[in-house]
């Protein structure tokens, strides 16, 4: 049996993934983390866009309502090189250098960029434990990732979060009450 160590996030748009990762990004904020989360780009209450922030400190936005070039995504165009630009390197470094990396999230405007594509499954294929949120709907690449022996998909509702922290976090190995990773002496 191929033991879990990448946790797959889904539930409905709303659903509170994103705010998730970011609790579980706080509760261990005394390890090396890598990887990146995304936000919406608010306006006088109205969604605009999706920035990006890298766990080692980049930031940029991934889409927004207003550009005029770039794959479209609802009414949202995407700019998938400078997606890349923020994201491939910081994917890289997190399976060389994290104890966790978290991906925020795999989804329909991240999959325009091949590179991503290669890039999770490195980091799917690494010793690194994975926690992703991921779209919900059907997508030749998100259904390949659901169907790998070492994930666990785990479905996201707002009433259930504080019960999905733990249970994620046992998963992959962390001891609740220290959170240290139980294959690390001491």
């Amino acid at each position: 049996m191929i033991p879990i160590k990448n946790i797959l996030l889904e539930g409905q748009p709303g659903s509170g993934k994103t705010t998730l990762i970011q609790k579980m990004i706080q509760r261990l904020s005394h390890l090396k983390l890598g990887g990146f989360t995304t936000e919406e780009i608010r306006e006088s209450g109205e969604r605009k866009g999706f920035r990006i922030r890298t766990l080692d400190g980049g930031e940029g936005i991934l889409a927004h309502i207003d550009w005029t070039q770039g794959p479209r995504v609802g009414k949202y165009k995407v700019d998938v090189q400078t997606f890349e630009e923020l994201v491939i390197p910081c994917m890289k470094q997190s399976v060389q250098e994290a104890d966790v990396i978290f991906i925020d999230e795999i989804g329909k405007m991240e999959l325009y960029s091949e590179k991503f594509r290669w890039a999770v499954m490195a980091c799917l294929m690494s010793d690194v434990p994975v926690i992703a949120s991921i779209m919900n709907q059907p997508h030749p690449v998100a259904d390949q990732i659901r169907m790998r022996p070492d994930v666990k998909r785990i479905i996201v509702t707002r009433e259930a979060q504080g019960f999905i922290i733990e249970e994620v976090l046992e998963e992959i190995g962390f001891v609740n009450d220290e959170d240290r990773y139980l294959d690390q002496p001491g």
